[in-house]
């Protein structure tokens, strides 16, 4: 199944290759601009991987928009409504439709409106933030509310979470975050969830604050070894050092536009020297996410091996059911390390 957005969207981006052609010249240059941009021809292996994954997640989904398990908050949703976006499904008029509108409004009602908060941790609120974003602009609001009273749009709800965000950064000398937004400490895994978000927001047209960007970036440079190695908490060398915390670090890195940089270069060498480290153990789905997306921005050629790798890997892990692990965080993050085959979210744009 292909709903209208995800065919129009390919529709779209022959378009934009034939116009660069003929306005631009050079046709193998533009076409692989166009491919970086827009992707090329889908897998079918990824389109079956993704059907059967969407379909589970559909009827996992509990009644007031939000999944259930072992890990569940607005990150989750976050997380779960992201993987329907990633694949083009349309919000508005597309089988899932439904779907992606009873999430976005479990995330609204789930804020605290005093403060902003996007529960149940300052990692909830990053995810929570970051699928709102990839959200505004692409769903029409008077379908969330249908027999409803809106109880605010995605813009409040996100310039709530931006002051949420920049209230709880103030609150702690590293100038990141930290699970609580009440903490007075930071860690880079949940300062880079947080990041995201802001970055997005950003992307998205909301006011989000240059410094409280900056700022966070400065605890992730400090916290980024000469070998590219991160630090989990309290600067390098106090904790930590997984390739999993490398990933997160590249991206944001990426995404802020600080590839300059030699703490950027240094941890984009670092993944692209250890392409076949496995994901094992608890972060499994975490490192497939936050690598997928480190890689593509950092190296292509680099992203192309490992993804072709990966689809195969998580080919053969998904469940009978459509499931991986039987849980919609496990579900929803292997799906997105596959997402940037189909190049819909803004956030996986080059």
């Amino acid at each position: 199944m292909i709903a209208r957005f995800r065919l129009q969207r390919f529709i779209d981006s022959g378009i934009v290759t034939l116009l660069m052609t003929v306005f631009c010249g050079t046709w193998s240059a533009r076409a692989q601009d166009s491919t970086l941009r827009f992707g090329g021809q889908i897998p079918p292996e990824v389109d079956t991987i993704y059907e059967r994954g969407l379909a589970w997640l559909a009827t996992a989904q509990a009644p007031d928009g939000s999944w259930k398990g072992n890990y569940e908050g607005c990150g989750v949703t976050g997380i779960c409504l992201m993987a329907f976006l990633a694949s083009g499904e349309d919000p508005n008029y597309g089988h899932y439709a439904p779907t992606i509108r009873r999430a976005i409004r479990s995330i609204i009602t789930q804020q605290d409106e005093k403060t902003g908060y996007l529960p149940n941790s300052m990692y909830h609120h990053g995810f929570g933030m970051l699928a709102l974003s990839e959200a505004y602009g692409s769903v029409d609001e008077s379908l969330i509310w249908q027999g409803e009273k809106p109880v605010r749009s995605i813009a409040q709800t996100l310039d709530l979470a931006i002051r949420c965000a920049a209230t709880a950064q103030k609150k702690n000398k590293w100038g990141g975050w930290r699970y609580s937004p009440d903490a007075t400490d930071a860690d880079t895994s949940v300062t880079g969830a947080v990041l995201m978000g802001l970055l997005a927001a950003r992307n998205a047209g909301m006011d989000v604050s240059d410094d409280s960007i900056s700022t966070a970036m400065e605890f992730m440079r400090r916290s980024t070894g000469s070998d590219g190695s991160v630090a989990y908490s309290g600067g390098f060398g106090a904790m930590g050092g997984s390739m999993n915390l490398t990933a997160v670090a590249c991206l944001v890195g990426a995404v802020s536009k600080s590839k300059g940089t030699d703490q950027y270069k240094a941890s984009l060498k670092r993944l692209t020297d250890n392409l076949d480290t496995p994901a094992n153990g608890n972060y499994a789905e975490y490192f497939r996410y936050y690598m997928a997306q480190a890689l593509f921005q950092g190296d292509y050629a680099a992203w192309q091996k490992w993804n072709g790798a990966k689809v195969r890997e998580l080919r053969d892990m998904q469940k009978d059911d459509g499931s991986f692990a039987g849980g919609s965080y496990q579900t929803g993050m292997s799906l997105l390390a596959l997402g940037l085959n189909y190049r819909f979210l803004p956030i996986y744009e080059r």
